[in-house]
């Protein structure tokens, strides 16, 4: 019949709307893909569309052309039980003037009579075998005409779903296109995300494991009534002179930290310290932004969280290098210091930017005195501005920045009281306080490792 090719081409753009292919393994790809896809089904369920509507006005004048000869043959069914009616009148009144001819000539023709009955009888049962024959081809029309009527209804409820179907299938084309756009927008956003923390040197969140966390206290040889302070920073920042002047020795001393212009400490060094009665161990950590050791990867790969306190040291500038030790050490709640050494050098050099010449006969004791303290006040106060100033960028609170020297330390360290002492004094009190309450605290039950 005329309308199954139309079927068939529903079901065939059915399969090719709704068909699914191979996930690609890469998303960006897979996104831009499904994209170009969607917009070639759109198109295609579109041209589709257009033919089956074209197929459908045919089978609509096909349909007409059929209802116009029904009704021609309904016209021509009419028409011959009209006729039929005519004749069978006709038949009628040939019957009644047969009945009066015989009746004036009963006595004379009663053969011719019962004759002439006869034939009407059966031209009588010929005329109603015509009218039920014609009764009967009207049905028949009157039935035909039905069935193509419900033939066309079923045509057009098909043509309908196919056109829902289609409109469904653009409106699917449709959402995936901006399903696709919109992952390539997060995807796009996603990618920018992580190079700029790459460029700010923002360390991923990373939260170490509990095998991670015994794996880095067995390293550092990690024991409970022991206090851990670990020195990190950049490299060539003063870490290696920092322990051996917190321990009291110099660089030059038996057992002391390795010291030097380039980076020398390549793995945790472990000194305790030279007090028995102190229980503390210092630790020497190698420096952060380097080849071996990226800035964003430095406090996980160090495993700065087991330390019980961590002093941030810089030389020059404080940097993402240290805001990232801070971060991460606010996020595990460690106590920090901060810290800039080389003070001897930096305000040595502020005083030759004022003019200072140390073979100059003509500066006196007290002319130098004098720069000496100008030179230090301007190191403090530019080195805490610019501490705080990053710390605000950061959304880090405010903290004390102590600038030291690591020979003044040293000395402090051994119970002598040098005469140019910046913070050296206070800073060791702070960590000997810091490291004294978390024993009491640990004593209590208060913390845990």
């Amino acid at each position: 019949m005329a309308w199954l090719p139309v079927i068939a081409g529903c079901c065939w753009l059915a399969s090719k709307l709704f068909g699914f292919g191979d996930s690609d393994p890469n998303p960006t790809y897979a996104a831009i893909e499904a994209r170009k896809w969607a917009e070639v089904e759109r198109d295609r369920a579109i041209r589709d569309l257009d033919s089956m509507k074209a197929q459908v006005a045919q089978l609509v004048q096909s349909i007409q052309a059929m209802q116009s000869r029904t009704l021609q043959f309904q016209q021509e069914a009419t028409s011959a039980a009209a006729a039929a009616q005519q004749k069978t009148q006709e038949q009628m009144r040939a019957m009644v003037d047969a009945e009066r001819a015989a009746n004036a000539a009963h006595f004379a023709a009663e053969s011719a009579a019962r004759l002439a009955t006869e034939e009407s009888k059966k031209q009588a049962q010929d005329a109603e075998a015509e009218r039920q024959r014609t009764q009967a081809a009207l049905e028949g029309a009157r039935r035909a005409a039905e069935a193509f009527k419900q033939d066309a209804e079923r045509l057009q409820r098909a043509a309908e779903e196919e056109k829902k179907k289609a409109d469904e299938a653009v409106a699917q084309s449709e959402a995936a296109r901006k399903a696709a756009e919109n992952d390539v927008r997060e995807a796009t956003a996603a990618k920018e995300d992580a190079e700029r923390r790459l460029r700010e040197g923002i360390q991923p969140v990373l939260t170490p494991t509990p095998q991670e966390i015994l794996a880095a206290q067995a390293k550092i040889q990690y024991q409970e009534n022991l206090f851990h302070f670990a020195v990190a920073g950049r490299a060539g920042g003063g870490k290696s002179s920092l322990v051996n002047a917190f321990r009291g020795m110099s660089n030059r001393a038996a057992g002391s930290a390795r010291t030097g212009v380039t980076e020398t400490t390549l793995t945790v060094g472990r000194y305790p310290d030279p007090d028995e009665r102190c229980q503390h161990v210092w630790y020497d950590l190698p420096g952060a932004g380097t080849m071996r050791i990226p800035d964003w990867q430095y406090f996980n790969a160090q495993g700065l969280y087991v330390f019980d306190c961590i002093v941030v040291l810089f030389d020059n500038r404080f940097t993402h290098t240290d805001i990232a030790i801070l971060l991460n050490c606010r996020r595990f709640k460690i106590p920090t210091y901060i810290v800039r050494s080389k003070a001897d050098q930096h305000i040595r050099n502020i005083m030759k930017e004022m003019g200072y010449e140390s073979d100059d006969e003509n500066f006196d004791r007290s002319q130098r005195s004098t720069l000496y303290m100008a030179a230090r006040e301007q190191l403090v106060d530019e080195t805490r501005r610019n501490v705080k100033a990053n710390l605000v960028e950061a959304n880090l609170p405010d903290q004390k920045v102590y600038v030291v020297s690591s020979s003044c330390l040293r000395a402090v360290a051994k119970g002598e009281q040098p005469s140019r002492v910046i913070d050296e004094i206070q800073l060791l009190n702070d960590l000997y306080t810091e490291a004294q309450a978390r024993r009491v605290r640990h004593g209590s039950g208060e913390i845990s490792t």
